[in-house]
């Protein structure tokens, strides 16, 4: 399958706490590393690793941080065709604060990759995908929110319309709030989290979120519920896929929703059903969280089949 990305490529600086401190505070970490990161660059390498064509659409400064959030991508063999350099602003980057019992805290620098360019977005690579993957942080400012609308409006009016998938981050849907809505109701498939479904729907149950999202046009969604898996969602059912608890322990959950997502994408493309992709899904974000940084778990076909025993 040929996936077109569009998504953020960072650095992601990580520090794991005993606590995160309070306002003019000081604390020492237990660890501390740094790690290649973004929801487009995790999201295309797990595609790549799965065994697709991937191409991944971001932008990155020209300094030395950019080989460094690169390096995962390359390695993968994502296409770098329409990555872009920008000359005066830095790469992306991303402070992590987490705590073993699954507290967090960041603060993101959009930095190059809100300065995307539009105008080289090359109409021909979205018609002659099989799919279209779009984070929305890609959909929240700047020259990079216009070319992602530019990519959806060409998938969706393509002579063979191409698959969209959306998938929602924290900080994209706190930003934006429920106006970011205008944008993912084009999604042919949707994935967030419960926070950020009520979030972009300005409700305070799944089942009302779920029924706004359903109003404005989306139809076919997977969200991220933690420890109890995730929940798909059509108009016609709804059903709660369990998780899966592969070998290993929970380390970092850095990325593990952008690995669910790259996993779900993936496994609908293949042809499974809604229910059986957020079991890969799933599957997949688990594995992801027993290595620390977003990229450094490579999951592959193998992996996941001995996951779920297929």
């Amino acid at each position: 399958m040929k996936f077109y990305v569009i998504g953020d490529v960072t650095v992601d600086h990580l520090y794991h706490l005993e606590r995160i401190p309070a306002p003019g505070k000081e604390v020492t970490p237990a660890r501390s590393t740094m790690q290649p990161g973004g929801s487009g660059g995790t999201i295309s390498v797990t595609l790549a690793r799965l065994g697709h064509s991937v191409t991944l659409a971001a932008r990155v400064g020209d300094d030395p941080f950019a080989d460094f959030a690169l390096a995962e991508i390359k390695a993968s063999g994502v296409g770098l065709g329409a990555i872009q350099i920008d000359p005066e602003n830095l790469t992306s980057t991303i402070t992590v604060m987490q705590t073993a019992g699954g507290g967090r805290a960041m603060i993101s620098d959009g930095s190059a990759n809100r300065l995307l360019d539009p105008a080289k977005l090359k109409k021909r690579d979205i018609e002659t995908a099989d799919a279209l993957v779009v984070s929305a942080y890609s959909l929240t400012e700047g020259p990079q929110r216009e070319y992602a609308q530019k990519a959806i409006e060409i998938a969706k009016s393509a002579k063979k319309p191409v698959p969209v998938f959306i998938d929602l981050g924290t900080g994209a849907v706190d930003k934006v709030g429920t106006q970011l809505l205008e944008d993912v109701k084009h999604a042919d498939y949707l994935t967030l989290n419960q926070h950020e479904l009520l979030a972009l729907t300005g409700t305070r149950s799944l089942s009302a979120g779920l029924a706004k999202l359903s109003a404005a046009g989306v139809h076919r969604v997977a969200v991220k519920v933690g420890k109890r898996g995730s929940v798909v969602w059509t108009p016609e059912e709804t059903e709660l896929v369990d998780p899966v608890v592969p070998e290993g322990r929970v380390v970092d959950s850095t990325g593990a929703g952008d690995t669910f997502t790259a996993a779900f994408a993936h496994a609908v493309m293949e042809g499974k059903g809604l229910a059986q992709a957020a079991r890969v899904a799933n599957a997949a974000g688990a594995l992801a969280a027993t290595a620390v940084g977003a990229q450094r778990r490579a999951i592959t076909p193998q992996d996941l089949a001995g996951v779920l025993g297929g």
